[in-house]
């Protein structure tokens, strides 16, 4: 049952009444206090906050993307701040925040910024600033903003000193134009590797995690420049699906899901958080008391503002079930600690202004929300200096230095895996190389990316080194396995009122029978539907209606092609008034393909029938028609194209991303196949992998001499991939991830906990094909000479932890030199091996140096039974090494 609202909406009254009265006084004052800066910042928010209407504190509580396109009669409340620009495509509230059009250059965004703040501030009753935010995961998303690797691929340079200078070349680009909130870094740990959005991520580790969190955060919270880290706390559940609910134990949370997000707030100063759509113990993470008041904001002390994901507000009614609509929603998100409502419409403000309107959300609880968001704006300067020079942003946006640290980090994230032979570095004087691929010239700069600047492709960065007539080209396979496709628009077609119009009749029933009268009759351009997250149309249940759709369809040329339908189960199909397709039952998703001999321009009766009895329904009308079936002449002329040339080198990449999780892991469509019949040449073969997160590789990787983690290494990739490839730079990069041999070891990380037993398969190990932090190099390295400033300490000490690291090869390098610990004996089990130091150095030829680590008592803490936390007393294993499995030197430290 849920609580009265009659105590509140009489608060409220009384508020509104207080507040009228204020206001009226207010109007005869010059200079009300919050007005003085002078003053300290509380001060003036109280006196604010003292001024507002409860509306015009909702709007402080409201984001989302657009501008004074909306109207200003809809803006005279005020706002808390808009995403600039955002013009989504489709209806897919999280990919319309990831469309990023644009309204101009640098300048003109830092133009229009201008003239928002100055209407907000000139000509709005209290005149509040807003806070004009935006995605820089790396880099930010807009055109004329340089793009810089992946945030995978950042941290796999393993470079903090790298992450920090790259984080203050996108604040300089940001906050230039006018920007002053990013919903960026992501910290969630990626500790499966099937999860879509990996290549978002630092990695599995919350040590390493953390430290690149610290670089890139304190760049731009130290120019004035908010930092929302997401998604609170861990955004991805079982089998690594986007967003699905998880359960983990408080000890869990703090050892792995929390420690980054701490970090940040209290060493990084991050004055932002955005929560998760899922659900932790059963609560939405939007509206989770325990997560949001009593951790975030009571113990840790956090001070900044709670924003939710992009609508994930409604979502507690909407796909949680926790809330009857989106008036009891908002209540419960407000009072458990949310302070911003993310919203892609301004239309949907009505959803949440009822809970507001009606007195059901506690005044205390908005006050506390308010009173944060103004505390924010306050110390921005923006009430006092909220404009910039647009001029700048056009010098900085995609600056000279940009783009050249732009190459560097690309060339720093790249990771060796395999070097047999020494088939690398490529030697510029090769009379030809042969560069097979879709990434040759295709530059995929991954997920919430800008435009980037000047792309320079694979093909252009060894263009630029050897010219391109030493190249050989081929465009080789696609990255999809495209056996059908969705039928389109002009190909489908039904009579309307005598006319023929595009399209198929829907005929959309209130039950599964397809009986009565249609509650919904429409003409579907296509049948290519995802009902998801909600039902065809608002006046049906998501999971309770049928729909039969009729019309005409025709093929572009004469042939046999397969014509069916891939979808939930549920489905009938009739063409040319034959039942061809009979699956009307309901047990998966399914895809039934029927061969049927069209002739070219004739058209063809068809209808289709469709039930839906539990929700969650996909649903497609495809066919072969327009498939590319040039795959196999594809390879051949790829293999043409290696035994012409000196050395093969094929790009072979992944699909990912938001709402693309991965199920298996393989590279998909027909890359294997390409790999393995270029190497079949017997030419010396390079493989080039672009993508975000893990790739299995046990049907080639054999048949290879050398592979290449390139993640996607930003605007400038391609003449950092040159420089690795000819050896101008020296490989360095370092797994953040663990890579499997095969996805059914997902969930596989190196610092699991002892199982007790064993931990492999009766037909697989539990090992995995590349640990974290692996990467090989052109040059080797030797360990030797660990020592410890104290081989016995007290609790509460510090110690020194050198080493010597030398060059032995024959040319320079750099080497990322690592320090594990693991806790011999502990009253509560402890991971086998911890990530607790680590530093990227380099060195000359024959060079060596003495390498120190501190630690600090923190890194020998635990959780104890009670979870406190705690330094034990006994021996700790102190482990170097060049990766989580190679391990150089150990040696045992003894706390008293």
């Amino acid at each position: 049952m849920k609580k009265s609202n009659n105590i509140k909406q009489v608060l409220v009254l009384v508020v509104l009444g207080g507040v009228l009265s204020l206001s009226l006084g207010f109007s005869t004052k010059k200079d009300p206090p919050y007005k003085n800066p002078k003053l300290p910042v509380e001060t003036r928010v109280q006196d604010l906050l003292s001024r507002m209407t409860l509306e015009e504190k909702f709007w402080q509580m409201f984001m989302i993307p657009g501008d004074l396109s909306l109207g200003k009669d809809k803006l005279k409340h005020g706002i808390f701040g808009f995403q600039i620009s955002s013009k989504g495509k489709n209806d897919n509230a999280a990919e319309q925040i990831m469309d990023y059009g644009s309204t101009g250059s640098a300048q003109d965004m830092a133009e229009e910024i201008n003239a928002l703040q100055k209407y907000f501030l000139e000509e709005t009753r209290l005149g509040i600033p807003i806070i004009p935010f935006n995605e820089a995961l790396h880099g930010l998303a807009r055109d004329g903003a340089t793009t810089y690797p992946q945030a995978i691929g950042l941290a796999a340079t393993w470079d903090t000193n790298l992450v920090g200078n790259v984080a203050s070349a996108i604040t300089k680009e940001t906050k230039t134009r006018g920007i002053r909130q990013i919903l960026s870094p992501v910290l969630n740990i990626a500790r499966d590797v099937r999860w879509g959005r990996v290549e978002e991520t630092y990695g599995e580790d919350p040590y390493l995690t953390t430290q690149m969190g610290l670089s890139f955060i304190s760049q731009f919270e130290k120019a004035g420049v908010i930092t929302t880290p997401k998604h609170f706390v861990a955004n991805v559940g079982a089998g690594g699906r986007d967003s699905y609910p998880i359960s983990f134990n408080e000890r869990l949370l703090e050892e792995i899901y929390f420690p980054a997000f701490k970090a940040v707030f209290k060493e990084g100063g991050a004055r932002s958080v955005m929560t998760a759509y899922n659900s932790l113990d059963g609560t939405p993470c939007t509206s989770n008391e325990w997560l949001l008041r009593t951790k975030l904001k009571e113990e840790w002390g956090f001070d900044g503002f709670v924003i939710s994901d992009a609508g994930a507000t409604g979502g507690a009614n909407v796909l949680h079930f926790t809330a009857a609509n989106y008036a009891e929603a908002t209540e419960d998100a407000v009072e458990a600690g949310l302070d911003v409502m993310f919203q892609t419409n301004y239309n949907h403000y009505p959803l949440f202004w009822e809970a507001y309107e009606k007195g059901m959300v506690d005044i205390k609880a908005i006050d506390e929300a308010v009173s944060r968001i103004l505390k924010a704006k306050f110390e921005l300067g923006l009430f006092e200096n909220p404009y910039v020079d647009a001029k700048q942003a056009a010098v900085w946006n995609g600056h000279e230095s940009h783009r050249a640290l732009a190459r560097e980090a690309a060339s720093e994230s790249m990771v060796l895996l395999k070097n047999s032979n020494n088939v690398l570095p490529v030697s510029q004087n090769t009379k030809k190389i042969a560069l097979i691929g879709h990434d040759v010239k295709t530059v995929r700069l991954g997920g919430y990316s800008g435009p980037g600047n000047n792309l320079v492709s694979m093909f252009d960065g060894v263009a630029n080194k050897i010219g391109a007539a030493q190249i050989n080209y081929a465009e080789g396979v696609s990255l999809k396995e495209e056996n059908h496709s969705v039928i389109p628009t002009k190909y489908l077609s039904t009579t309307k009122d005598g006319k023929v119009v595009e399209g198929l009749q829907g005929d959309y029933y209130d039950n599964i029978t397809l009986s009565g009268t249609p509650k919904v009759k429409r003409i579907d351009k296509k049948v290519g539907f995802g009902w998801t997250l909600f039902s065809p149309d608002e006046s049906l249940a998501y999971d309770w209606y049928s729909v039969r759709w009729s019309g005409q369809i025709k093929a572009p040329k004469s042939g046999t092609f397969n014509v069916g339908i891939e979808g939930n189960d549920g489905y009938r199909m009739y063409l040319d008034g034959k039942l061809i397709i009979d699956n009307w039952k309901k047990q998966s998703y399914n895809t039934i393909l029927k061969p049927f001999s069209f002739e070219a321009d004739k058209s063809y009766d068809v209808k289709i029938e469709f039930y839906e009895s539990a929700g969650n329904a996909k649903f497609k009308l495809v066919w072969d028609a327009e498939i590319n079936q040039e795959w196999e002449q594809q390879i051949e002329d790829a293999v043409n194209q290696a035994k012409q040339s000196d050395v093969a080198v094929v790009f072979a990449g992944i699909h990912e991303g938001e709402f693309r999780d991965r199920a298996l892991l393989a590279l998909p469509g027909h890359q294997e196949a390409l790999i393995k019949a270029v190497a079949a040449t017997g030419k010396p073969t390079v493989v080039v992998l672009v993508g975000g997160s893990a790739i299995t590789m046990a049907n080639w990787i054999n048949d290879v001499d050398g592979i290449i983690m390139a993640w996607y290494a930003g605007e400038n990739g391609g003449n950092g991939f040159a420089d690795i490839l000819f050896g101008d730079e020296n490989p360095a990069g370092r797994l953040p991830i663990t890579f499997p041999v095969d996805e059914a070891q997902c969930p596989l990380y190196y610092n699991n906990k002892p199982t007790g037993r064993g931990d492999n398969y009766h037909n697989l190990t539990g090992q995995p094909l590349f640990p974290f932090g692996y990467g090989l190099s052109y040059t080797s390295f030797e360990y030797s000479n660990i020592t410890f400033s104290k081989n016995n300490i007290a609790s509460t000490e510090a110690i020194q932890v050198t080493c010597t690291v030398k060059n032995t090869g024959a040319v320079d390098g750099d080497e990322v030199i690592q320090l594990y610990i693991r806790d011999e004996l502990s009253s509560v089990s402890r991971p086998i091996k911890e990530l607790k130091g680590f530093q990227r150095v380099f060195l000359k030829a024959g060079a060596s140096k003495i390498i120190t680590f501190t630690l600090e008592p923190e890194a020998l803490s635990m959780l104890d039974k009670d979870l406190k936390r705690v330094v034990e007393s006994g021996d700790f294993r102190i482990m170097i090494g060049a990766s989580s499995k190679d391990i150089r030197l150990r040696k045992i430290l003894t706390v008293k």
